[in-house]
């Protein structure tokens, strides 16, 4: 992934991430240096327990702007206040035994222009305008690409969790198929088992 800690001045920042949090929680330091800069991001959460996290997010000054107990999945978007580094912390710390792999994207600031005169007063020419068009385009799919290759990591886990469960509920009634066909076996021979009877004669 991109580096995290010290984001340098750029307008726009972006970075992805997947991350498996056993039990304890990671907190990811994001380094704002303008106020009103736009932040946003969301996460999911793929493989593990009920695909749940706990997550916070934390400004400067410690004054907690979100926070969510137990969610699958969330969005969250703000304008920083003011200048310093922002934390937002996952944690699993009701999921003692359960190893989980969350997915999360933040970006920081909002996309730099296409073209240096894109904010210019006058129209954009034709070529440009369909520059733009196309760039809007590719990253709605972008982002759609991503969704189904989450939701497809994601099915992908609960089919290989099912399909251990199947594994081994079969190895169970194999074994206890096993046990109760020796016992029925057992069982009929001692039915067809021959007894033998012994005489005592009392002599007088």
């Amino acid at each position: 992934p991109e580096e995290v800690g010290n984001t340098p001045n750029l307008a726009a920042f972006k970075a992805k991430w997947s991350s498996e949090r056993p039990d304890l929680v990671q907190s990811v330091p994001l380094s704002i240096f303008f106020k009103r800069q736009f932040l946003g991001f969301c996460f999911q959460v793929i493989t593990g327990g009920h695909y749940d996290v706990d997550c916070r997010l934390e400004d400067p000054d410690g004054i907690v702007l979100y926070k969510e107990m137990k969610k699958q999945y969330d969005s969250f978007t703000f304008t920083a206040s003011r200048n310093g580094t922002y934390k937002f912390c996952f944690s699993n710390e009701f999921s003692t035994f359960t190893h989980k792999t969350v997915y999360f994207d933040f970006q920081v600031g909002e996309d730099p222009p296409l073209f240096p005169s894109e904010n210019r007063v006058t129209a954009l020419t034709q070529m440009e305008s369909a520059c733009v068009s196309i760039h809007e385009a590719l990253k709605s799919v972008i982002d759609y690409q991503t969704h189904f290759r989450l939701r497809e990591a994601q099915g992908r886990s609960r089919a290989e969790d099912l399909n251990t469960r199947v594994a081994y509920w079969s190895i169970g009634e194999a074994i206890i198929l096993l046990v109760v066909s020796i016992g029925q076996v057992f069982l009929l021979k001692s039915f067809f088992s021959d007894k033998r009877t012994t005489t005592t004669r009392v002599g007088s």
